[in-house]
């Protein structure tokens, strides 16, 4: 683990630590089973890509820790609903707050806003954070591999089952997918971002996607900002995709959101 992942991971274990003060574990597993039922995260990115579309992802993300403030005008509910009219099959919300600046009502509110199925981006490492995830509305929860040991990621992977939640398993080496092919889940995110570097090269997920299962729905994490990257994307085996950064700097959210999905397309259409 890189010292800025292992920085992130202790502040968060702190984070939670206190949270847990604030709200008990029994109470935030009392909230858990009342939250609304999950909208089938996977089940959706699985039909899109089955009729030959791109499952996007559209993230919500106001900062991060590589490029610092990201959009300024930062309205979730909003810019849900722009994802949603652009073509997005799912979101992600960042909710981290001192390296994202997110929220956990960021992810309730986007997802009242559209019928979509929501991703809690965050850095999970512990039980209580899956309860807290179900309670505040996500349908899907990421564990990141270069954060976690096998057997913790394995325990918070059954626990998002029995909540009826999907789990989407970060890798970005072969190893991490290795230890990620032992956890039972339909998604398999491969991120091209270096966390030890911060680096991004889209070819990790093209090495990667070689050596992944063909039972798992790929999702390309990170770099992607065009038609042509989905594209490459997909002749590698990942129909799926994680854009955040390159449509969070776009003023219109929903036409950069159509433009990335129909390309040159819906360009000529318009021009």
């Amino acid at each position: 683990m890189s010292d800025t992942l292992a920085k992130i991971c202790n502040d968060k274990r702190e984070y939670v630590a206190q949270c847990k003060e604030l709200v008990s574990f029994a109470k935030i597993e009392k909230r858990a089973s009342e939250a609304p039922r999950p909208r089938g995260f996977a089940d959706r990115l699985q039909k899109v890509v089955a009729t030959g579309g791109t499952g996007l992802i559209g993230e919500i993300k106001k900062a991060s820790p590589s490029k610092g403030l990201i959009r300024e005008d930062f309205a979730p509910a909003a810019i849900a609903r722009a994802y949603a009219q652009g073509g997005a099959t799912c979101l992600s919300v960042l909710t981290d707050i001192p390296y994202f600046q997110g929220r956990d009502d960021y992810l309730t509110v986007a997802r009242m806003a559209t019928s979509l199925p929501v991703l809690r981006k965050d850095f999970i490492l512990e039980p209580y954070q899956v309860f807290e995830a179900r309670s505040i509305g996500a349908d899907c929860i990421l564990l990141i591999m270069a954060a976690l040991e096998d057997a913790i990621a394995n325990e918070l992977a059954v626990l998002a089952g029995d909540l009826a939640m999907d789990v989407l398993i970060e890798v970005h080496n072969p190893e991490e997918l290795r230890r990620a092919c032992e956890i039972e889940s339909r998604l398999l995110g491969i991120n091209n971002r270096n966390l030890k570097t911060l680096e991004v090269n889209i070819s990790t997920s093209e090495e990667l996607a070689i050596l992944a299962p063909k039972d798992r729905i790929l999702v390309a994490e990170s770099g992607l900002n065009s038609r042509a990257d989905l594209d490459r994307m997909a002749a590698a085996g990942a129909n799926c995709v994680l854009v955040g950064e390159s449509l969070m700097r776009q003023a219109d959210v929903m036409t950069a959101t159509r433009i990335l999905l129909e390309g040159d397309a819906l360009q000529a259409a318009e021009g």
